[in-house]
Parts: C-alpha cells; sequence; structure tokens
C-alpha cells in the first residue's frame, strides 16, 4: 500500500458566499470551476480544478479563516498572477525565505491564507 497522490484539497468558506469564491478563485485566479455531485450541491460551496488537482471549498457553518494552514499553488507566469491580483485590488505579500522560489501570499475573499510559487530562474 502506497500514498500516490494528492485528489483534492479542501478549505472553508461561509454559508451563501459562492458568487465571491467565483470571482475570486474564477475570474481572478483563472481557476476552471467543476460541478460538484448533485448529491453534494445541496450542501453548498463550488470545487475548482488546479492543475491535476481538485481545489474544494466547503460550507462551514461556524466559519474561521484558516491564517496559518493553506495550500500553495504552482503557477507557471507568478508576474503575471501578481498583476492580476493587484489590478483587482489585492494586496499579495512577497516571501523570498525558500531558497529558488519566487513566491506571494495573499488571503481569499474569507480570509484564507493562500500560497503561490514558481521556481526562480
Amino acid at each position: 500500500m502506497a500514498i500516490t497522490d494528492i485528489d483534492h484539497v479542501q478549505i472553508a468558506m461561509p454559508r451563501g458566499e459562492e458568487e465571491a469564491a467565483r470571482q475570486f478563485y474564477g475570474a481572478i485566479l483563472g481557476l476552471a470551476e467543476i460541478a460538484k455531485p448533485a448529491i453534494l450541491a445541496q450542501r453548498g460551496g463550488v470545487w475548482f480544478l488546479a492543475g491535476a488537482r481538485q481545489l474544494h471549498l466547503g460550507v462551514e457553518d461556524d466559519f474561521r479563516p484558516a491564517r496559518k494552514a493553506h495550500p500553495a499553488f504552482r503557477v507557471d507566469n507568478l508576474d503575471e498572477l501578481r498583476a492580476r491580483c493587484v489590478a483587482a485590488g489585492l494586496a499579495p505579500i512577497d516571501d523570498d525565505a525558500l531558497p529558488g522560489y519566487q513566491r506571494f501570499y495573499l488571503s481569499d475573499p474569507f480570509g484564507n491564507r493562500l500560497e503561490f510559487l514558481a521556481l526562480d530562474i
């Protein structure tokens, strides 16, 4: 037995904020939304495709943002993503502490921490 990959990562979001999630993750970050199975769609939330993996945003009634735990997304053009975020009024926080990478952090509309990184070429 061996774990061979990660299928998806789930982070929490407040109930009723699916459109804010679509605007941020879809329109700004450029992730494609994928349909939730009908039996799960009634719970709320929204799912996205991130490369070969999925990002699930699930509704949590007693929502508290994840300010330390976070998903990290590999990006093929970090400067372009940073520019898109700034143009949308967001404030990326650069971090050069990881040798060999360019990266920044950003909070989603709900306060969840997200990391974006690219190899430093």
